[in-house]
């Protein structure tokens, strides 16, 4: 079972978002967008790749990227119903 700060932790690292913390990060921020953490479709590939890496769990559905997405708590919730 995968914690938040753990995401949140590798998230900055993987996603070069060296300048925050993941204090600064709200579980139910938008990974996408003006209102959220900000990442681009890029970012969305090097997202991808990094769960795989990280947790062993392939997100190889496109259509269900919005979903997964969402935010830092339904990629969590993602990653733990998938490891």
């Amino acid at each position: 079972m995968v914690d938040i700060r753990t995401l949140k932790e590798i998230l900055i690292k993987n996603l070069k978002l060296e300048d925050m913390k993941p204090e600064d990060i709200d579980d139910t921020m938008p990974l996408f967008g003006e209102n959220g953490l900000g990442l681009d479709s890029v970012d969305s590939i090097e997202l991808v790749l990094t769960i795989d890496k990280e947790f062993g769990v392939k997100i190889s559905d496109s259509k269900e990227y919005e979903k997964i997405f969402a935010n830092v708590q339904s990629l969590l919730d993602f990653i733990n119903a998938h490891k």
